[in-house]
């Protein structure tokens, strides 16, 4: 960090930096300013690139960097030229821009792992760099003994970064493989659970963190590359035996080790820009998963040791049993809700998949129109992400004072008329607070059950939710199934509401 004192310019400009990405995070705490703290974040990443840029010139001579025995300071090597960084970060925004126009709303909690799983490589990537060449990062001296040839020696401090942001990165990469690879279908969200899975992610932790001790009294590469390899297998033996309903929470979890993992890697490259985002992202993260930890009953001990939410043995991918349920039709629907009193919506993952929120609102608005009260519940975990349903209503222009989370909202389902359930499952479970045997069991949910009618949209019964649960309320005599394609069925509710 010396370098930076010689240029208080850059010191400032980290500072204004740090403080558009601290305002940035509090616009982002309400959808009434979140666009806003979106600005201050683009704000500030522009200055923090920027000054990085010129205040790390190619060819720049590292005046703190000095030989040993000649006292002269090292020029810093194998710099890329800034025709080549330009270059790299034209194809990255070309990437990013390409990829934000493209995705679908369904898929952005993939894509959200997906971008985490890229933080957590850069950060090996970096330490990587920094190990193989120290002197170009300024974290090395060269050592010119009295007997023996000339060695390059790491300093302590720089060995530790070194080896927890290589840690830290590695497993952020792997998990977030793992969640991608469960968010995207191509695992099943069914907990995979390894026999004595807690004795080996114990050993493995403490195998890690010996060896990173071990790297501070010897810089063999050996240490190294083997704290990277167990790194990038604890990740993924922490992620794959949660179970599908708990991966909002390790969404957020991998997004506050990405952070950890840019702020060592900022240490390393002696840029307090990076520090200070990678603390404000740690930090953050870690806070939304206490919030979402303590929002479904869970141990926020359990989420970082993994394994959580996968105790117990139920869930498969179908019902259980055949049990009688009542089907219900769009114009069955619509005349429940108009002659309500209030109609709560419960929004779930079944409405992202067919992108009804658009439709949804206008239903909502022609059941207003005929005095019909409206709220919206959302369920902290509800979708696949940390507020993916609070993003959805917000793409459709849902007033924001519709919009109510569980513990403001889940009393006064005893008092309504009409629970419209369209696309979720899990966090409208009852099984979560009955059934001791369930993946769920714990998670608080809504108490849908208790209003006076349910109407269920969903696209057959033949399936279950993610968590892979069969729920009781299909079956209750105030329910009504209302089977089909969830934006369909708004589309043909309004038709029907005239």
């Amino acid at each position: 960090m010396e370098g930076l004192a010689q240029n208080p310019w850059a010191a400032l400009a980290y500072l204004i930096a740090g403080v558009c990405f601290i305002l940035a995070l509090r616009g982002l705490s309400s959808p009434t300013s979140s666009q806003r703290g979106n600005r201050f974040g683009m704000i500030g990443m522009t200055i923090a690139v920027v000054t990085t840029l010129v205040t790390h010139a190619p060819h720049e001579t590292y005046a703190w960097l000095t030989d040993a025995s000649t006292g002269q300071p090292f020029d810093r090597i194998d710099v890329q030229t800034l025709a080549e960084i330009f270059a790299a970060i034209g194809i990255g925004a070309a990437i990013g821009i390409v990829t934000a126009r493209r995705i679908a709303m369904t898929a952005m909690p993939q894509l959200v792992a997906a971008f985490h799983s890229l933080v957590g490589l850069a950060a090996v990537l970096v330490a990587a760099a920094a190990f193989l060449n120290p002197l170009a990062f300024g974290i090395a001296d060269m050592v010119h003994p009295l007997i023996g040839e000339p060695f390059i020696a790491i300093h302590q401090v720089s060995r530790i970064e070194m080896g927890l942001g290589v840690a830290i990165g590695a497993i952020t990469f792997s998990g977030s493989v793992i969640a991608f690879l469960k968010l995207n279908g191509n695992m099943g969200g069914k907990p995979i659970l390894l026999p004595g899975r807690h004795v080996i992610n114990l050993a493995v932790l403490a195998g890690i963190l010996g060896l990173i001790g071990y790297f501070t009294q010897d810089q063999s590469p050996w240490i190294f590359w083997t704290i990277t390899g167990l790194s990038f297998a604890i990740g993924f033996l922490l992620i794959i035996p949660i179970g599908g309903a708990d991966m909002p929470v390790v969404v957020s979890m991998l997004n506050s080790y990405s952070g950890w993992a840019a702020a060592a890697m900022g240490f390393t490259l002696h840029n307090s820009a990076m520090i200070i985002t990678g603390a404000l992202v740690g930090s953050s993260g870690a806070i939304l998963s206490y919030i979402m930890c303590r929002a479904m009953n869970r141990s926020f001990i359990s989420v970082i040791a993994g394994g959580f939410g996968g105790e117990s043995g139920g869930g498969g991918g179908e019902a259980k049993e055949q049990r009688p349920w009542k089907r219900g039709s769009a114009e069955d629907a619509a005349f429940l809700m108009s002659q309500a009193d209030q109609v709560i919506i419960v929004p779930g993952y079944g409405m992202a998949v067919s992108q009804a929120q658009h439709v949804l609102r206008e239903m909502a608005d022609k059941l207003k129109e005929e005095g019909v009260k409206v709220k919206y519940a959302i369920h902290p975990v509800a979708g696949r992400m940390p507020g993916h349903m609070n993003v959805l209503l917000a793409e459709a222009n849902v007033p924001y004072d519709e919009v109510f989370e569980l513990e403001d909202i889940n009393s006064e389902f005893a008092q309504t008329d009409v629970a419209f359930i369209i696309g979720a499952n899990d966090v409208v479970n009852p099984a979560a607070k009955t059934d001791k045997s369930s993946p769920i069991y714990g998670m608080p949910v809504f108490d849908v059950n208790k209003a006076k009618t349910v109407l269920f949209i969903k696209r057959s019964m033949g399936g279950v939710g993610y968590a892979g649960v069969d729920n009781d309320v299909f079956y209750q005599d105030n329910t009504m199934m209302l089977l089909a394609d969830a934006k369909k069925m708004v589309e043909e509710i309004v038709k029907a509401l005239g």
